[in-house]
């Protein structure tokens, strides 16, 4: 039997185990595990099982992923998510609306310090929706824009998923953060105008906010300013080599730290918010340990290069073969957890994306934002089941059908990002 077919048993193997809901990281490194022995050996294959998770959590270059975390926890547990709503409401004042675009403003602030989309959506939420509600809000479009709006988390840099993408490509992670910047920002500006249209076909979904003055507005900015401060500290001294990303994941972490306990944080908020970081970063590195393993196989079952000559004996367009792409990212992303599908697919398809001649960076702002779709798309998305965490008395149907909107708005930002490269690359 030779190689690729060793190859395609095992991830179908792999494939119908995540299907029967089996832990995705084990899974990943099962089909490592075994394929790398039926391939070679399976002494051989012992070895990286051991070894492979002691070289996985000392890598010098996955330790960004705690101390981003980290840094939203601390903004989390200081409820400084609190003053960042209302410091954009008193923005937007008495718009019909205005609560919707301040939620969608404060994600895609609070996701500049967080680099997580589901502790964006979780702060914000318990911040945000009991507001929109008791001001007659529709439970559609509240919860719609708190799903939709934790997303910005994973693109609007510093991102998790841009720092993952970068390391299993072998790509900068500083080009990655400043390419994410205009396709995080361009996510902003189009859930803000997607509020405003359906505010504006359907005015019974909202109401009215509370006018503000010029005063107030001014003094609302308050509530802005320590997350855009470490936001611009962070990006700048990435761009002018101050110093590296990794090394700005801990200067993040440290002046969040500090403006955390400037407002009041206390010693059990600061252990709650260590015991968090522990917790969602055991999480994310069991999936990386499973994909070290899952990798070991990719290489010696040749899986990828017999993809590339397949793809490339069709004689398809290359833009035929994103799209191929793109509708398997998408069709992952409604039953996989984001991290998870990077890590699971990234390793297999960027051989054909490379052979194809695409941007490698460019390529992962659109495959980001693809697996963006998956967090908010049914029937799963991810940060649909953290907003009914927060809200078990709306329906999962009233949330899904308020962010659908917001998928329309994704897709037509894919879209732009496919049609015009350099809104993605053009800053590097």
């Amino acid at each position: 039997m030779s190689t690729s077919m060793i190859g395609i048993i095992c991830i179908a193997a792999m494939l119908l185990l995540i299907a029967l809901r089996a832990p995705v990281a084990l899974t990943m490194a099962l089909a490592g595990f075994v394929g790398f022995g039926w391939i070679v050996a399976f002494d051989p294959a012992v070895s990286i099982l051991a070894s492979g998770p002691f070289e996985t959590l000392s890598n010098y270059s996955f330790s960004p992923i705690p101390m981003f975390i980290l840094m939203g926890v601390f903004a989390s547990k200081a409820r400084m998510s609190q003053e960042l709503f209302d410091g954009s409401r008193a923005m937007f004042g008495s718009w019909r609306g205005g609560m919707g675009l301040a939620a969608v403003m404060s994600c895609g602030i609070f996701s500049a310090i967080s680099g997580s989309s589901m502790a964006t959506a979780a702060s914000m939420s318990r911040v945000a929706l009991p507001e929109m509600e008791k001001n007659g809000y529709a439970p559609t479009l509240a919860t719609g824009v708190l799903a939709a709006g934790g997303t910005l988390g994973i693109m609007i840099p510093p991102s998790i998923a841009l720092l993952l993408y970068a390391l299993i490509t072998e790509q900068s992670v500083g080009d990655m953060f400043i390419a994410g910047m205009v396709p995080g920002l361009l996510g902003l500006v189009m859930y803000g105008l997607t509020v405003a249209v359906l505010v504006s076909v359907f005015p019974n979904i909202a109401q009215p906010g509370q006018a503000t003055t010029l005063k107030e507005k001014l003094l609302g900015l308050k509530g802005l300013v320590p997350f855009t401060g470490v936001f611009v500290f962070i990006i700048g001294g990435i761009y002018t080599g101050w110093f590296t990303p990794t090394e700005a994941s801990a200067v993040g972490a440290g002046a969040t730290l500090v403006i955390a306990l400037f407002r009041g944080m206390r010693f059990e908020q600061f252990k709650d918010a260590v015991g968090e970081t522990l917790v969602m970063s055991a999480m994310i590195f069991f999936m990386i340990i499973g994909a070290e393993i899952f990798g070991y196989f990719l290489s010696v079952s040749r899986i990828s290069f017999s993809l590339v000559e397949y793809v490339d004996s069709l004689q398809l367009s290359p833009y035929m073969i994103l799209l191929c792409v793109l509708i398997i990212f998408m069709l992952l992303g409604c039953v996989m957890d984001s991290i998870a599908m990077l890590l699971l697919t990234v390793p297999v398809v960027y051989p054909l994306i490379e052979a194809a001649g695409f941007d490698p960076i460019w390529f992962g702002i659109v495959a980001v934002i693809t697996v963006e779709l998956g967090l908010i798309t049914p029937p799963v998305g991810m940060n649909v089941f953290v907003i009914k965490s927060v809200a078990p008395h709306i329906s999962i149907g009233d949330m899904y059908k308020g962010v659908m909107p917001f998928v329309i708005a994704d897709l037509l930002r894919l879209a732009l990002i496919v049609a015009f490269p350099f809104l993605a690359i053009g800053l590097l």
